[in-house]
């Protein structure tokens, strides 16, 4: 799977487009920012409902190159300035995190 396969997923819209296509290789489902710096893998995407700065902080730390925003949480535009600075992917759906998360791993699990 890669960042543009999140998009393509049934009710996923892509909200900041400026990144680097390339595979993602896990998820990780949390809105503990502490617990994704710990947890996270690189190359994972977050699915998450913190749509702040601090996410794309996190997101750049830890080698995440797209996060999912689910609840159809607003995301400011200075946070989509952010990620676009930084590469990092955002997408946004009407989802939770556990529909989110099922999505994306059925797509991922033929990795």
């Amino acid at each position: 799977m890669t960042i543009a396969d999140i998009g393509k997923i049934e009710n996923m819209e892509c909200l900041q487009d400026r990144y680097e296509d390339r595979d993602i290789t896990d998820a990780y489902t949390s809105d503990l920012l502490s617990d994704v710096m710990a947890n996270a893998s690189e190359y994972s995407v977050l699915i998450t409902i913190q749509a702040h700065k601090n996410t794309v902080a996190v997101a750049t730390l830890v080698g995440v190159p797209a996060i999912v925003i689910c609840n159809n949480r607003p995301v400011d535009d200075d946070v989509l300035e952010t990620a676009a600075s930084e590469g990092i992917a955002v997408f946004r759906t009407a989802e939770n995190q556990f529909q989110s998360s099922l999505r994306i791993g059925e797509g991922l699990k033929d990795l």
